[in-house]
């Protein structure tokens, strides 16, 4: 367990310490943040702040592994570099992105079907190389759809090449919710950074418990056939350390943002670890926040355009603005309260994917 220790600390500290020079130096070039003249007007005032702030996420993460591995010795695994491999390719993707506003000084980044070609291409790497680097007959990945463990629905049923294809666009489909989910939940300071620390703190006592209950070492009945689980016990903490550390800086008034370099990158990490975890489907309870951010955007768009095709063209709206913490923003609601009061949901909902899950062993091994 030094591991998770020592890991989850070294990414605290880089963290704390390494946002704070990037935010200096992040200053000095002009990296700053430009606002949307269509949003709400409060935010008019962030204009200027330095922006790719998950660049200092990331790299505390990455710091905090490597630390973690070399104190200790202890080699790194398939499953811990697949899920940093990810986070790093999709966050570069987003950096993309996030330069893209800086050096053309707009809101507007990449297209969108740029950074759905990019986000691809990270996918279906990761998801192929998943189904490699098989121990005792367990690949870090799985070709059954996963709850609390693998179900009976198997993609792979009408055999191996049509099962890698399928798991392929399921990967796709999970990284790319996941990443655009914690993206649109990061409107207003701290919000997504605090909710992603608990997310992935969730995940650290998921994979501790999949370590101390693994199949390899007993074989009870509600055991789980995860290939790394330790390994990605300190993924997940290195990352909840770093955005803790992150959350510093960026906790209302914010000194700096992630961006999508950081939205983009713990998304797909968090996407990463659900499909190593075997929890794929826990996870939308588990980041029931980053669920909800997504749904009122599809609930906005649907309803709208339904309106409009039925009320001669002119299209109604559910919410004021969305994703919906905009919503209560127009409400009158302070950014502050808001922020606290979804962290709130995000807790319930991380507490609630984590009694599923240990509800779940306990009628296991029943």
């Amino acid at each position: 367990m030094k591991l998770i220790v020592i890991g989850g600390l070294v990414a605290l500290l880089f963290g704390l310490v390494g946002t704070r020079y990037y935010v200096g130096l992040a200053t000095r070039q002009g990296w700053g943040q430009f606002v949307r003249d269509d949003g709400p007007t409060s935010h008019h005032t962030k204009r200027g702040t330095p922006q790719m702030g998950g660049l200092a996420i990331i790299a505390s993460t990455l710091i905090g592994y490597a630390v973690a591995h070399l104190v200790t010795w202890d080699a790194p695994t398939a499953s811990g570099l697949l899920v940093l491999f990810l986070m790093v390719g999709i966050g570069f993707v987003g950096f993309l992105d996030d330069w893209t506003k800086i050096t053309r000084e707009r809101s507007l980044g990449l297209r969108s079907g740029q950074k759905l070609i990019g986000q691809t291409v990270v996918a279906v790497i990761f998801a192929v190389l998943a189904m490699q680097f098989s121990r005792n007959g367990v690949t870090p990945a799985s070709y059954q759809i996963s709850f609390t463990r693998d179900t009976a629905i198997d993609l792979a049923v009408f055999g191996t090449a049509i099962g890698l294809v399928l798991f392929v666009v399921w990967a796709n489909l999970m990284i790319a919710g996941a990443s655009n989910g914690v993206n649109l939940t990061d409107g207003l300071d701290g919000q997504a950074t605090g909710a992603s620390a608990m997310v992935f703190g969730a995940y650290v006592l998921i994979s501790v418990w999949q370590f101390n209950e693994n199949c390899a070492n007993t074989l009870s009945a509600g055991c789980y056939e995860v290939r790394d689980p330790l390994d990605l016990a300190v993924v997940a903490a290195c990352i909840m350390g770093a955005c803790f550390g992150f959350l510093w800086w960026n906790a209302a008034p914010a000194r700096v943002f992630m961006g999508d370099t950081g939205s983009l990158g713990l998304g797909a990490a968090l996407a990463g670890l659900a499909i190593m975890t075997r929890t794929e489907l826990l996870t939308v309870i588990i980041g029931g926040l980053f669920v909800m951010e997504t749904v009122s955007v599809m609930l906005q768009v649907g309803y709208f355009k339904a309106t409009k095709r039925s009320n001669g063209g002119v299209g109604k709206r559910l919410f004021r603005m969305t994703p919906i913490h905009h919503h209560f923003e127009m409400l009158g609601w302070e950014q502050i309260t808001i922020t606290i009061r979804f962290w709130i949901i995000c807790g319930v909902c991380v507490l609630a994917g984590l009694g599923v899950f240990y509800g779940e062993w306990i009628l296991a091994g029943s």
